[in-house]
């Protein structure tokens, strides 16, 4: 007689999570791995970076059911006791408007410093630096955003294409994306500035999201260093920060570790803020 094997897939407890430029609904959203992602992980606390709701190319006709999702497992978290701060970014800039609400678990602010183990964490989306976001830049910032949505589904169909024929897959809007990050990068110098401003006030370690760039790197200058940390996105690079045992990661999402499969349900403490974790909003975190 056969018998019906499932494959048990315990969470993984995580200290602090950061996500950020999820972009929910657009059609470049990788909704379907992230919702993977959270329903592997349990965290103490949840940062959502900015740009999670896209408000630049939001519409009622493109809402799919993964999208909702995302925001269920989220709304979970904060259900089961999971520390949820959502940082307002440029796409879902609107929101600013009611920075500092909070409700239960849930804050939404627009920048964060948390102490972790004896050292600062300052964490904010990183539009603040960016000419791109501002002005009559911002209009044609948003006019880039659409273009980039047309080329991630021509994207979609080469690589449809390309698995007819048995080839691997190619990200040509990932290409794309980094040459205009890199020449943004030039003019702004978006990392050396986050740096060099945490430096200025202390902070050892400053996150970011808002280049769609997973780094971490030391920047040191010589008024002293600072440990530089960008989460990345999920529309292409699928990226995360954890931090858990006393270090910051880059997680990067793998489709073969994700095979269908039950989850064991695992409730993070209600009491999340410790000794060990304390978080500080807005005071402390003026630019």
């Amino acid at each position: 007689m056969d018998l019906w094997k499932t494959t048990i897939m315990e969470k993984r407890p995580v200290d602090v999570v950061v996500l950020s430029d999820v972009h929910l609904g657009t059609y470049g959203c990788r909704a379907k791995e992230l919702v993977n992602y959270l329903k592997s992980i349990t965290p103490n606390i949840l940062i959502l970076n900015g740009d999670i709701i896209d408000g630049w190319q939001f519409s009622k006709r493109y809402f799919p059911p993964a999208h909702i999702m995302v925001l269920k497992e989220i709304l979970q978290f904060v259900t089961n006791g999971t520390r949820v701060f959502y940082i307002t970014g440029n796409h879902d800039e609107m929101m600013r408007k009611y920075t500092d609400t909070q409700i239960g678990n849930f804050t939404l602010t627009d920048k964060l410093v948390l102490e972790i183990d004896n050292k600062m964490t300052w964490i904010f989306h990183g539009d603040v630096f960016d000419n791109t976001t501002k002005g009559g830049a911002k209009i044609l910032a948003k006019l880039g955003s659409s273009g980039y949505q047309g080329l991630i589904l021509f994207n979609r169909f080469i690589n449809f294409i390309l698995r007819c024929f048995g080839k691997e897959r190619v990200s040509i809007s990932k290409r794309v994306m980094a040459g205009v990050n890199k020449a943004v990068s030039k003019i702004n110098d978006f990392e050396l500035i986050a740096a060099e401003l945490a430096i200025e006030k202390k902070y050892d370690y400053v996150i970011c999201g808002h280049i769609h760039q997973p780094q971490k790197k030391v920047v040191e200058t010589k008024d002293g260093k600072v440990t530089y940390l960008n989460s990345g996105d999920w529309v292409e690079h699928l990226t995360s920060l954890e931090y858990h045992q006393n270090e910051w990661t880059i997680f990067e999402y793998d489709e073969k570790k994700f095979p269908v499969a039950a989850t064991v349900e695992m409730k993070p403490a209600l009491n999340v803020i410790t000794d060990e974790i304390n978080f500080y909003i807005n005071s402390l975190a003026a630019i």
